[in-house]
């Protein structure tokens, strides 16, 4: 059994072995020699060699004719091959003779194609490379002729198109690395003539201004009702521009290459400020940030950098309130600054925008508003604050024909209004009193009709009886009359020439003249007046000439309401409408001069009193023997001529002439009574101390002609004695104490028909006292003569009596 599967197994070799590769026979083998029929293999393996041997032979047999007959024939052919290969080398040979010309032929025909191939290249690189250095030949074209905006462009193109095209060549490495450099050199020359475009401006923004103003003064003077057009006053080249700018992408290209700064005016008759400027730096430098993508950066330096030069601009110097030049150098200025920006604003897109030019605006307005609220205060002169509030309005209807907003500046002028009505109130003030110093206070002289017509164009007089006098007559005024009333109407034109122009309504400046008028009236002229009143040495009858001036331009007031009325095209009876105060101004004045007239009449009458020297112990003497005392005849003597003059003043005839009537009696019953009174306190001066009937019969002397002086009627009006009545005190006083009639005073006392009812129980006392001391030294030095001792007794017992007179009112 176990030879039979050794037998398989065996079998089962060969036919591997047979079949494997020879590779892969290792491990058959190996199983072969691990078995322990090694020797048993070998002989199955002899065995099937014989086998195959066999079977080749037979098959080597079967095919021997055939290969034979092969071999025969593969000689046959070997002949024939010769032969051919002989004939081959023969045509070879000669076609190697035959074709050297043609392959000579065929190499230049080859060097000529890779010529031509060289040469279709050269050109097609050629032709990429020729745009390059043509655009750079033209960039470097450019930056010398300083055009940085096509500059620009043209290196952009050049970057982005043709350098690609061309290749990687030396000279476009080259190219490549240069661009970033011409940009920078680009933005930074860009930059470069910015500034000095700002700086330029910067410098000439007065010449700007100062032509702007002009033409809105030009404008406004052709047609005032027609809104002033702004953008008419951009000239030629400012169109062009706006134009150029708004036709594409950021504002389009320059129009103009030429250097920053202000042109020559008088190279080109242009109409509009803007064609001072030349605007193509800001628009290059725009153009050339927004190609390099820094717009943004370009936008804040110039806002930032404007935003600078206007705080220079705005800041004032610090003598322009000396002179209108220095104010109009001032807003020339800032017109110019406003003007520029307002162009930019309207041919560049978003470089400035409104919001950032009005915040601008309302920066400069309030400083501008600070400035001339600290520098018109300064000012004293009317015509430079009247002439700055005309370049103020100018400045702002320049500045509102932009656009602008300019209601704080005419509320300001509004407040400058008041600083000038003061102003031209102090000048005023000084006309009036150099009017009344240079016044001789006395009637106008009249000698021709033409005379007479000159003053009564100056004021208005209508005095019907005056004019049938026959020349040379007077007017009852003095020249401070007609002097003042035009001074007054030139005052009102004054006021009138700030009110212009202020947008104003008529009923606005109708009121703000009477205001200011009423303030001339009762301020300025009323001061002057109690000036000329109140000052020293001013006589009597130059203070009877103010009452009369004044009394006239009193009633000169309503001509002055009409004048204003007429000037202002208000009718007076408006409603709200305010009055004149000059009639109070004018009462008060002639009723202050009557005070100074009384007083200084007093006070002259107080210096002839200062002479009186009365012998008070002096002895009893007969009436007959006495005189009247020389200061007494003096002073009657100096009031007589006092009150000739008050009498003998013009102007009778009509209404205002009763005045010097009125004054002179008001004058003569102040002096009589100051007379009165002043005689009667001498007698009860303290420092008397002692009064004798001889003293009292001198004084009694001097009352009798103080009485008959008041009764010769030194001034005409008075009705019976009235004037008498001033001495009526003293009068009765002294009749009780030199007739001795003491019986009738205390009888009668306190009754309505006492003949002593002026006679004060207190006073009477007083001077009793004096006398009692009198008699009680004559007793002593005449030795107690009886006579004396009854007087003495009965001066007593009348003291006595009065004392209980006064007890008994008193309880």
């Amino acid at each position: 059994m176990a030879s039979v599967e050794t037998a398989a197994e065996h079998e089962r070799i060969l036919r591997e072995i047979e079949s494997t590769d020879t590779n892969c026979i290792g491990p058959t083998l190996r199983s072969v020699y691990d078995g322990q029929e090694h020797g048993l293999f070998m002989e199955k393996l002899d065995a099937r060699i014989r086998n195959h041997d066999r079977e080749i032979e037979k098959m080597c047999n079967h095919h021997f004719q055939g290969f034979v007959d092969s071999i025969t024939e593969l000689l046959k052919v070997r002949g024939e091959a010769q032969k051919l290969k002989s004939q081959v080398i023969e045509t070879n040979v000669r076609l190697q003779e035959d074709g050297k010309s043609l392959v000579g032929s065929m190499e230049e025909l080859m060097k000529c194609r890779v010529q031509q191939r060289n040469i279709a290249t050269t050109v097609d690189k050629l032709t990429h490379c020729l745009p390059v250095l043509e655009m750079y030949s033209r960039l470097q074209e450019q930056m010398r002729a300083k055009r940085y905006y096509p500059a620009l462009r043209t290196l952009e193109q050049l970057e982005h198109t043709c350098l690609p095209r061309a290749g990687r060549y030396r000279f476009c490495t080259i190219m490549s690395e240069n661009i970033p450099k011409l940009r920078t050199q680009i933005r930074d020359t860009a930059m470069t003539q910015l500034r000095d475009f700002l700086e330029s401006i910067r410098k000439h923004s007065d010449k700007i201004g100062e032509t702007a103003i002009k033409q809105a003064q030009l404008q406004r003077s052709l047609d005032s009702g027609v809104t002033l057009q702004p953008r008419a006053l951009i000239g030629r080249r400012g169109r062009k521009e706006a134009a150029g700018t708004e036709s594409g992408g950021h504002g389009g290209s320059p129009i103009s290459e030429q250097d920053s700064g202000v042109l020559d005016e008088e190279a080109e008759e242009v109409p509009g400020a803007q064609d001072l400027v030349d605007f193509s730096p800001v628009y290059r430098c725009l153009h050339i940030y927004s190609v390099l993508g820094l717009r943004d950066v370009f936008e804040n330096y110039y806002r930032k950098q404007r935003r600078k030069q206007a705080r220079l601009v705005l800041q004032p110097h610090s003598n322009m309130h000396e002179t209108l030049e220095g104010y109009r150098r001032y807003f020339n200025q800032i017109v110019g600054f406003f003007v520029v920006e307002d162009h930019v604003l309207h041919t560049t897109q978003g470089l400035v925008n409104r919001a950032y030019v009005e915040e601008l605006w309302e920066l400069a307005l309030s400083k501008i508003v600070a400035a001339l609220r600290t520098h018109s205060s300064y000012c004293d002169d009317p015509d430079l604050v009247l002439d700055l509030k005309n370049l103020i309005v100018l400045f702002a209807d320049t500045l509102q024909g932009y656009g602008f907003p300019v209601s704080q500046l005419f509320d300001m002028l509004l407040e400058i209004r008041e600083q000038y009505g003061e102003i031209l109130l102090k000048r005023w003030n000084v006309t009036f009193r150099q009017i009344l110093d240079q016044d001789n206070f006395s009637p106008i002289p009249v000698s021709t009709e033409q005379e007479y017509r000159q003053y009564t164009s100056q004021f208005p007089l209508q005095d019907p009886e005056l004019e049938k006098l026959p020349f040379p007559k007077k007017l009852p005024f003095s020249e401070f009359v007609p002097k003042a009333y035009c001074q007054i109407k030139e005052f009102i034109y004054a006021c009138l020439k700030y009110s212009e122009d202020l947008h104003l309504s008529s009923t606005e400046i109708d009121d703000m003249i009477r205001k200011s008028t009423n303030l001339l009236l009762t301020r300025t002229l009323s001061n002057c007046l109690q000036y000329a009143i109140k000052k020293k040495n001013v006589g009597l009858a130059e203070l009877v000439q103010v009452i009369i001036n004044t009394t006239h331009l009193e009633q000169s007031c309503h001509f002055l309401e009409e004048f204003i009325s007429n000037i202002t095209n208000v009718p007076p009876d408006t409603a709200n409408a305010t009055k004149l105060y000059g009639t109070s101004t004018f009462k008060d004045a002639r009723h202050a001069a009557e005070a100074e007239i009384y007083t200084s009449l007093n006070a002259k009458i107080d210096q002839f009193l200062q002479l009186a020297d009365y012998e008070w112990m002096s002895p009893a003497q007969a009436s007959g023997n006495l005189a009247t005392s020389d200061y007494l005849v003096d002073l009657i003597t100096f009031l007589k001529s006092t009150f000739s003059v008050f009498t003998n003043l013009p102007g009778t005839p009509v209404e205002h002439a009763t005045l010097p009537g009125k004054v002179a009696q008001t004058a003569c019953m102040s002096a009589c009574k100051h007379i009165a009174t002043s005689l009667m306190q001498l007698l009860l001066d303290p420092e008397v101390r002692q009064i004798s009937i001889g003293a009292l019969h001198q004084l009694n002397v001097d009352l009798k002609e103080c009485e008959s002086f008041a009764r010769a009627g030194p001034v005409a009006g008075f009705q019976g004695d009235t004037l008498l009545l001033a001495f009526s005190d003293l009068r009765q006083l002294l009749n009780l104490f030199t007739q001795w009639d003491w019986s009738t005073y205390l009888a009668d006392y306190g009754k309505p028909t006492c003949k002593y009812l002026r006679v004060n129980p207190h006073t009477a006392l007083a001077l009793l006292e004096k006398m009692k001391e009198t008699s009680r030294k004559n007793v002593v030095l005449a030795q107690f003569k009886k006579a004396d001792r009854d007087r003495q007794k009965l001066i007593d017992a009348v003291i006595k009596q009065l004392r209980n007179l006064i007890a008994q009112h008193h309880a």
